[in-house]
C-alpha cells in the first residue's frame, strides 16, 4: 500500500536547509573567532589623555616594536625588582599606586610592563607579540639597570599572570606570583564559548596559554592570590595553578574580594603574602 504523506510532517528538503543553516551558522562562529580571537582577548581601554607620571622608561622589542613602563623605587639600590604584566583590560600607568604601596611594604622596587597596542602604542596585541613585549621588559631591567638575575621577580594579574609565566620558563625567577590566574586559554574558552566550539579550540586558537602545565615544571616558588568571589576568573582556577606547582611558594584566598580588589580588600594579609612571596622582611616605611 502506498505510504500518504503527512501534510504536518515537513518535507526532506526542509531538513536539509535546516541542517545547512546550523552548519552555516557554526562555520561562521568559527571563522569570527578565528579573525577576532585576539580583539576578545586584548581589549585596551581608551586612555582620552596619557598622564604626566614620573618614572617612565622607553625602550624596543627586538621587531622594533617601541614599548614603555613606569618604574617605582630605585631599582639599582632595591632589595629587588619585581617586574609586573597587567590584566587585559587594564594599564600599566593604572598600576603606580600599587606599584609605591609594593615598593614601600616589601623593599622591592618594581617595573610595570605595557604591552603594545595599549596607552596609545603602535602595533596590535597578539599572543606572540605578548613574548616578546615581555622579554623586552626582561631584558631592560636586566641590561639598563644591572640587576642580577636572582634579584629578579614577575607578578601577573589575569591575563598577565600567563604572560608572566611564560616568560618565567625562558628567564626563570627568583619568584612568580600570580593574581587572579586563569588555568589555561581553553579552560577559559569553556567559559565563554558554546561546547561545539570548545571541542575545537585546540585547532583554530592562535593563544597558547597553558600556566597550570607550565608551573607543573617550573622550579622556582610560585605564589598564588585569588579573590573568592571572582566572577570572571573562578577561585578554583587559582587554587588548581597553585596545586599544580612543582615548587610551592604562598597560596592566599581573600573570602571577599573579587577580580580586581584582591590587595585592597585583603589589606595585611594581602602584604603578607608577598613578603613571604618575596622572602621579604615587613620593611613598611614610616609614614
Amino acid at each position: 500500500m502506498a505510504r500518504h504523506a503527512n501534510p504536518l510532517e515537513p518535507p526532506c528538503s526542509t531538513h536539509v536547509a535546516i541542517a545547512f543553516v546550523i552548519i552555516a551558522l557554526v562555520l561562521g562562529a568559527l571563522l569570527f573567532l578565528w579573525h577576532k580571537q585576539e580583539r576578545i582577548l586584548f581589549q585596551p581601554p581608551p586612555l582620552i589623555e596619557a598622564p604626566s607620571v614620573s618614572g617612565q622608561v622607553s625602550y624596543d622589542a627586538v621587531d622594533g616594536q617601541k614599548l614603555i613602563g613606569f618604574i617605582a623605587g630605585d631599582p639599582r639600590q632595591a632589595r629587588g625588582v619585581l617586574i609586573c604584566f597587567h590584566g587585559n583590560a587594564d594599564l600599566a600607568v593604572w598600576q603606580l599606586d600599587w606599584a609605591r604601596s609594593v615598593e614601600h611594604r616589601t623593599g622591592y622596587a618594581v617595573f610595570l610592563a605595557e604591552y603594545r597596542g595599549y596607552m596609545s602604542l603602535g602595533g596590535s596585541p597578539t599572543y606572540t607579540s605578548t613574548k616578546l613585549d615581555a622579554r623586552a621588559a626582561y631584558d631592560h631591567v636586566r641590561v639598563v639597570f644591572g640587576v642580577d638575575r636572582d634579584r629578579v621577580a614577575f607578578f601577573g594579574h589575569s591575563l598577565g599572570s600567563a604572560v608572566a609565566t611564560e616568560l618565567a620558563e625562558i628567564h626563570p625567577p627568583s619568584a612568580l606570583l600570580l593574581q587572579s590566574p586563569f588555568t589555561s586559554a581553553r579552560a577559559m574558552a569553556r567559559l565563554i564559548v558554546s561546547p561545539p566550539v570548545v571541542l575545537v579550540w585546540r585547532a583554530i586558537s592562535r593563544i597558547h596559554f597553558d600556566t597550570v602545565q607550565a608551573v607543573a615544571e617550573l622550579d622556582i616558588p610560585v605564589s598564588v592570590a585569588h579573590g573568592k568571589r571572582d566572577r570572571i576568573v573562578p577561585v578554583k582556577m587559582g587554587v588548581d595553578v597553585y596545586e599544580a606547582a612543582r615548587n610551592k611558594g604562598q597560596l592566599l584566598i581573600v573570602e571577599q574580594a573579587g577580580h580586581n580588589d584582591v590587595a585592597e580588600v585583603g589589606g595585611e594579609e594581602y602584604w603578607q603574602w608577598m613578603r613571604n612571596a618575596l622572602q621579604s622582611p615587613d620593611i613598611k616605611k614610616a609614614e
